[in-house]
């Protein structure tokens, strides 16, 4: 009798393992604490970027100049925003890909700004308009270093642009000055030369209204000869009020074809405006400015005038003086007078107080 074998097949292994309850709680673990990195990393970049900035005062200006590089850069914004704030812009705007060339600019930093936004701004070149202000200087070179200290531009780019822009319009270099007028302006810092006297003298232009184009024509003067009087009444009185007189005796002199025999004038040619006594010395100076020797106006302006000075020459009161002199009281106003022997009394009153006072010059 044969033994039966067993045709059954051998129970085979699960491959299947249990998975431990440790290895899930790793998993989470890790998964929570990639989470958590990825919110504190999303935390710092919205810190980083977002929060808003405090700058050093509560406008502060960030200014880069034409020759900045990227160390320049740094070291303004730090310097305008505080070491930290400073960085952070300064790591964003160069992520941004900004350079200091496309940067040249002033840029005001308010409260409240963020980093981000800041340094967008200045990768973007936008820049904030500053505020020009000068007042009546009585030379060309005072006016071009007045605004050179105020803009990103040396005083002699600005004559140069004088040079190359107010021809165009008629001005010679005597008549530049009356292409400007003193007042506050907003430009950009990082303007071109060119470009801020374009400004200055699109101004002026506007400042000349067809009303008051009228009245210097019905004086037979030109916009530049009104400024020209209105230069010299600036020079003879420093009383506003007195300056629509002083602006009729010159328009009365020049309707007579007499000489002008403006002081100002004579101070101008010698180059000293601090005279306070014109001698024979002064009065014999061979000058086209010295109206005692030649007849009618001057080349040119003697200062930049106010726009008030030529209102006072267009809106000159009648009257028949044509003559002045200071008065002896040093008030600062004049005595008028019709004919020469008066004015000669006057003369001779206030010239004696200057002897008594020892003013020699």
């Amino acid at each position: 009798m044969t033994d039966k074998k067993t045709n059954s097949a051998p129970r085979r292994r699960s491959t299947t393992k249990k998975t431990p309850d440790g290895w899930i709680w790793r998993n989470v673990l890790w998964l929570m604490t990639a989470i958590l990195a990825v919110i504190v990393a999303l935390g710092a970049v919205v810190a980083f970027a977002y929060i808003p900035c405090s700058p050093n005062k509560d406008k502060e200006w960030v200014c880069i100049s034409r020759s900045a590089d990227k160390d320049e850069v740094k070291n303004s914004l730090k310097s305008s925003l505080g070491s930290a704030t400073g960085m952070r812009v300064y790591i964003i705007w160069s992520l941004m890909g900004g350079t200091p060339e496309g940067s040249v600019g002033a840029y005001r930093m308010d409260r409240g700004q963020t980093a981000l936004s800041i340094a967008r701004r200045i990768a973007a070149g936008r820049q904030t308009p500053v505020r020009l202000t000068f007042k009546g200087p009585r030379k060309l070179e005072v006016l071009a270093e007045r605004i050179a200290h105020q803009l990103e531009l040396t005083p002699e780019e600005f004559l140069e642009a004088c040079n190359r822009v107010l021809p165009k319009s008629g001005f010679t270099p005597a008549t530049f000055p009356a292409a400007f007028l003193p007042d506050t302006y907003e430009v950009y810092w990082a303007s071109s030369a060119d470009d801020v006297v374009s400004r200055l003298l699109d101004y002026r232009n506007r400042f000349w209204t067809p009303e008051r184009v009228a009245k210097a024509k019905a004086l037979g003067l030109s916009k530049v000869e009104v400024a020209i009087v209105a230069s010299i009444i600036e020079e003879e009185t420093a009383k506003t009020d007195e300056r629509p007189l002083v602006a009729r005796l010159y328009l009365n002199r020049l309707k007579k074809g007499m000489l002008l025999q403006a002081d100002p004038t004579v101070k101008f040619a010698v180059g000293d405006f601090s005279l306070r006594r014109i001698t024979g010395v002064h009065l014999r100076c061979e000058s086209p400015y010295n109206t005692y020797r030649h007849k009618g106006l001057p080349p040119g302006p003697i200062r930049v005038v106010e726009g008030a000075s030529i209102d006072a020459v267009l809106n000159a009161p009648q009257h028949s003086y044509l003559y002045m002199c200071a008065r002896e009281d040093f008030s600062g106003y004049h005595n008028f007078a019709t004919d020469y022997a008066t004015h000669l009394a006057n003369a001779r009153r206030y010239q004696a107080e200057l002897d008594r006072r020892n003013i020699t010059k």
